[in-house]
């Protein structure tokens, strides 16, 4: 296996119990990523969920992927993702080289993001990729009950900004060595991947970024 897709998705979620396995459409929402990386056999020559939860193993299995059991250290609320990562690789009998990185919480994404990205990827010779989307907003932060500009003049107009970029989490690509050897998703000298795409502004924590989901779905999924 030179390359494998690795989904985390643990149980026990406070705000939206059960959410990885609560439907979207028209199957569970972790499917959606699990069929995302199998729609990419090119790239993607196994696909693996990390789970602690039975009833989301149940479901990755109906699916045809390899389960990996994570460890109850491994799934508290403040458990980074890397170490899930980790555990997956030390499992596997047979180390790959890359690891594509599908979290189950975004669920939708540009249906050529995996093959565009993981040529550049591939082309570049870094060690990481990750999804990034341009923010316009006029940001600052309060100190001694004052505001202070951080990415702008007062009286600046927007159109006139210098945007900044957010970590979307819709596509996170890595060697297995960085993950292994230094713990890290992304590295200093990760390529950022453009992404503008009403998807990348989805992650999925509350009923409310459910139902979002819900209506980006049958707008961009159902209809095309």
């Amino acid at each position: 296996m030179k390359t494998i897709a690795i989904i985390p998705a643990r149980g026990g979620s406070k705000r939206l119990p059960g959410k990885n396995i609560k439907r979207l459409g028209e199957k569970p929402l972790i499917a959606h990523s699990i069929e995302y990386a199998k729609a990419n056999p090119d790239i993607i020559d196994a696909v693996v969920v990390s789970t602690d939860d039975p009833e989301i193993k149940k479901v990755a299995l109906s699916y045809g992927v390899i389960v990996i059991d994570r460890p109850e250290v491994l799934s508290g609320d403040l458990e980074p993702t890397v170490t899930a990562l980790k555990h997956v690789l030390q499992t596997l009998e047979i180390v790959p080289e890359n690891v594509v990185l599908l979290q189950a919480t975004n669920p939708l994404r540009p249906e050529t993001l995996l093959k565009d990205s993981f040529e550049k990827y591939r082309r570049s010779g870094t060690d990481s990729l990750f999804s990034v989307t341009p923010i316009i907003r006029k940001l600052g932060k309060i100190t001694d009950q004052k505001f202070v500009p951080f990415n702008y003049q007062i009286g600046q107009r927007s159109q006139d900004m210098e945007p900044l970029y957010f970590e979307n989490g819709l596509l996170y690509i890595s060697k297995a060595e960085l993950i292994l050897k230094e713990e890290k998703i992304i590295s200093e000298q990760a390529i950022p991947w453009i992404v503008e795409h009403p998807f990348a502004d989805l992650d999925i924590d509350t009923e409310a970024d459910f139902e979002y989901a819900d209506y980006l779905y049958h707008k961009y999924k159902i209809q095309n």
